[in-house]
């Protein structure tokens, strides 16, 4: 039983779940053709489907909750902060 319980352990490990992360910063740049934007610190995100660039604006503080998805920062979503 305990080997059972080790091995699942071990490979939910190996699966490489994805976990959401939060950053805050203000926005630098908006790339619409390639659904993407800049922080101010350099951080490039790539919008998921559902989450529209022409909403935001340079020089918004926003929140981005994101998922790393083959090595890229993927927004799922943006919230402006007030």
């Amino acid at each position: 039983m305990k080997r059972l319980i080790i091995a699942a352990g071990i490979a939910t490990m190996m699966t490489g779940v994805a976990f959401a992360a939060t950053d805050t910063g203000v926005i630098k740049q908006i790339d619409s053709k390639n659904d993407a934007i800049m922080l101010a610190d350099g951080k490039t995100f790539s919008l998921s489907e559902g989450v529209e660039a022409e909403s935001l604006k340079v020089g918004q503080t926003v929140q981005v909750t994101y998922d790393v998805k083959g090595g890229k920062m993927v927004a799922t979503k943006i919230d402006v902060v007030k």
